[in-house]
């Protein structure tokens, strides 16, 4: 605490003005009667507060216009359309579930919107191969929904890792590897499945590959009369994210909002996979998924099932915090974007990622959020 003259006695007070002589004289010796800190001092002292403000200033300015976008009243007709999906393990098809296990799953989603089942049948090979011995119990799972669960279509859930952040994985820049993928989707619908569904990560914005392959699959798809279903990156939150995020990490975490659209109007339904998204906040995390609704809808067309992911799993890292990232909150952000850009819109739904890390309140806050 500084001293002040005359009310602290002599001690304090001859302080007081040995301090000021020693100002006034500093001041001599740099010509300056201001400040007497050194010019260096006093512009370190600025970038430094520079620095700081942009350090701190983003952070709050986005927690604000997020939890802006998670507010307000839920829209009525938000609710769920019969169209949902869940990513289902693999032990649906590799002998390790029962009879008993698929009578319990029919009563868990009994009542709810669930229509499609993305069960893990892969992966596939590197070369874009798939062995069938990884799926040997599917067509007992396929005929079992068919018989006790109506209206339900099985989905061989295909992934990979790409070669796109390191030297292992699918390289899709290969003709011979697509060629391999389409192969395999062939093989995979003759073992009965209804429909397929791709999840390959990491898979850089503006792709021209995957699209093509995305053409090659469409017409094995359409020739089948069954539906070519993706798992589909977040967009870019702000302008240009993806391409700024991969110069400073060499990493793409979200595609181009045009990207994400070209990747629509080639499939039947697209799922996006909307946590892992860094968000801290309950609030900010339920805003964000407000907003990557209302992006994935301008762009997606009519005609296409568009799916939001919902956390089905815990976890507590960089990526996922799981005290934010809650199923309710993606489904009040889901019914926000909703509302407020295509209220209307029927060919949409929720995808619920995934069954064997699912607790009870997931799926309670599921149906209590999205079939009020």
């Amino acid at each position: 605490m500084a001293a002040r003259v005359g009310s602290l006695g002599t001690a304090d007070g001859g302080s007081e003005v040995k301090l000021r002589v020693r100002r006034v004289a500093r001041a001599g010796r740099t010509g300056r009667t201001g400040s007497s800190r050194p010019r260096w001092l006093r512009w370190s002292g600025r970038i430094g507060l520079v620095l700081v403000l942009l350090v701190v200033l983003p952070p709050l300015a986005a927690w604000a216009a997020l939890r802006a976008n998670y507010a307000g009243d839920l829209p009525e007709g938000t609710t769920t359309r019969g169209k949902d999906a869940i990513w289902l393990g693999h032990a649906w098809v590799d002998g390790r579930k029962k009879d008993a296990d698929l009578a319990a799953f029919a009563a868990r989603v009994k009542g709810t919107g669930i229509r499609d089942l993305y069960v893990h049948a892969g992966p596939l090979e590197h070369d874009g191969t798939l062995p069938a011995a990884r799926y040997p119990r599917a067509r007992w799972l396929i005929d079992s929904v068919h018989r006790t669960m109506p209206g339900i279509r099985v989905q061989a859930w295909l992934g990979d890792v790409l070669a796109t952040e390191g030297p292992d994985g699918l390289r899709l820049e290969e003709a011979g590897s697509r060629a391999a993928v389409v192969r395999s989707t062939r093989q995979i619908l003759d073992a009965g499945f209804d429909g397929v569904h791709f999840d390959l990560e990491p898979l850089l914005s503006g792709d021209r590959n995957y699209l093509s392959l995305l053409d090659d699959l469409g017409e094995v798809t359409r020739a089948r009369k069954v539906p070519l279903s993706v798992a589909a990156h977040q967009i870019d939150p702000l302008p240009a994210a993806h391409a700024v995020n991969g110069a400073l990490s060499g990493s793409e975490k979200w595609w181009s909002q045009e990207f994400f659209g070209e990747v629509a109007r080639r499939v039947d339904q697209i799922a996006v996979m909307s946590y892992d998204t860094w968000m801290p906040l309950e609030g900010m995390y339920g805003g964000y998924v407000a907003q990557q609704t209302s992006l994935a809808l301008e762009v997606t067309p009519e005609d296409t099932d568009l799916l939001m992911g919902l956390p089905f799993f815990h976890e507590d890292d960089l990526g996922h915090h799981e005290s934010a990232e809650t199923v309710a909150a993606a489904v009040r952000g889901t019914r926000l974007g909703l509302g407020r850009t295509d209220r209307d819109r029927e060919r949409f739904g929720v995808a619920l990622y995934v069954d064997f890390a699912a607790e009870e309140g997931d799926w309670a806050a599921y149906r209590a959020g999205w079939h009020p």
